[in-house]
């Protein structure tokens, strides 16, 4: 189930999706299931990560992407698929990193929640 989020924090994340690209986890999935060599990256917290997420991916979190992410993908034609819990951090994550200049930045909506709830692999690794 969903947390409850903030009005607030809900708004920024609709006027921020305006702005996006988005992806499903069921496009995802299928892309690795071909064998796509994708850039995930995991911006929830750090032990939110250790808890699980998505086999392969990366962790730069929320908090610091926008220090961190040019010096881990330094190319800012790399396509990065950005996911979180739900898909709204992901969302505010990816903004930044357009306006930052990254060009192929696509935010994975539903996040891990929907991932987890259509019982896609996970690891702790």
């Amino acid at each position: 189930m969903a947390p409850n989020h903030s009005p607030g924090f809900l708004a920024i994340s609709q006027e921020a999706k305006k702005h996006i690209k988005e992806t499903t986890v069921f496009d995802v999935k299928s892309r690795l299931d071909k064998g796509e060599k994708l850039i995930i990256v995991d911006v929830r917290e750090e032990s939110e990560f250790a808890q699980d997420h998505i086999p392969g991916s990366i962790h730069i979190s929320k908090g610091v992407i926008e220090r961190d992410i040019e010096l881990k993908i330094p190319q800012s034609s790399t396509e990065i698929i950005l996911y979180c819990g739900g898909g709204f951090r992901s969302a505010l994550s990816a903004e930044n990193l357009i306006r930052m200049g990254y060009t192929n930045v696509i935010s994975m909506d539903g996040g891990i929640r929907a991932w987890r709830e259509n019982g896609f692999p996970l690891t702790t690794h």
